[in-house]
């Protein structure tokens, strides 16, 4: 029980949360999961996790807690039927942030960890996560480069003079774990900038659940990688509760995981350009997905 228990919490890190798998010879932390303090009588089904899972933009040494995200996607999975979703904001957001008035989204991390952060998106989306998962970016080039790299399907092409000056093409694509970090943090040469790049980070998230299931029954292939996570994640959670991630993840059906954007304007405030949510829209995904983890249309 305890090495199959050890097996399916590695794939649902893995695959539900952009959890990576670093080189197991470098001692670092490239992720931190922590619980979200809920307010009583929050109305929300039993069957579905929902885990705020954010890339940080944090440097070497500097605190992922306190950082400000440069990815945020929120992720439900539910355990009785299979079906996922990932409802993803881009990070220049312009909310209400409890306590520090309007901001970018993004910017909530920063001020208050984890636990504003998803008291911030809950604002938006209607939907307050069960956990928010904090990844590093260079945790996510690591794990897929671990995995032996992702194919994602790309919609548009686009290039970075200095992330990825040889660029990206249209349709599918082999990507190693540098390939990997530029698909998801380029902006400014896709079409629609913050929203493709989100897109295109949840692109990055299916894929890497399809290369982990892919890979799952390779012999040594999640053991090796149950004591990489264990080694360079900071789990604040009980080990029950652990559980409830790896079984909610284990039951994940590919042809029941949808996604979708929060779409906005683009606007001006104080200088800077911020995205303007179409928050009628965000609350629509939130109540879709609320209990069933499914959002009937984008």
């Amino acid at each position: 029980m305890r090495r199959l228990l050890s097996r399916t919490a590695l794939a649902a890190v893995l695959s539900a949360t952009l959890l990576l798998v670093p080189n197991s010879s470098v001692s670092q932390t490239d992720a931190t999961l922590v619980k979200v303090q809920r307010a009583q009588g929050v109305d929300l089904s039993p069957d579905v996790v929902w885990i705020l899972a954010l890339g940080s933009d944090a440097r070497p040494g500097q605190n992922v807690l306190r950082s400000r995200a440069d990815a945020i996607q929120l992720v439900g999975i539910n355990s009785r039927t299979g079906a996922a979703t990932a409802i993803g904001m881009p990070r220049d957001s312009w909310v209400s942030i409890p306590g520090h008035g309007s901001n970018r989204i993004n910017a909530a991390l920063y001020f208050g960890g984890p636990q504003l952060m998803a008291e911030t998106v809950k604002g938006l989306t209607g939907v307050e996560p069960d956990y928010v998962m904090v990844a590093s970016f260079m945790g996510l080039r690591n794990m897929v480069t671990a995995i032996g790299g992702i194919t994602v399907n790309s919609r548009h092409a686009f290039s970075d003079p200095y992330l990825r000056p040889q660029g990206f093409k249209v349709g599918k694509q082999h990507l190693g774990g540098l390939g990997a970090l530029a698909f998801s943090r380029v902006r400014k040469s896709l079409p629609r900038g913050d929203f493709d790049r989100s897109a295109n980070q949840q692109e990055t998230l299916q894929a890497i659940h399809r290369q982990v299931k892919a890979r799952q029954d390779q012999p040594g292939f999640l053991d090796k990688g149950t004591l990489a996570v264990m080694q360079h994640m900071d789990a604040r959670v009980p080990p029950k509760e652990l559980f409830r991630i790896a079984r909610a993840v284990a039951a994940v059906r590919s042809d029941r995981i949808t996604h979708c954007v929060v779409n906005g304007s683009i606007g001006n405030i104080g200088g800077a350009s911020v995205v303007l949510p179409y928050v009628d829209q965000a609350r629509r995904y939130g109540n879709d997905a609320r209990k069933d983890a499914v959002i009937s249309h984008c």
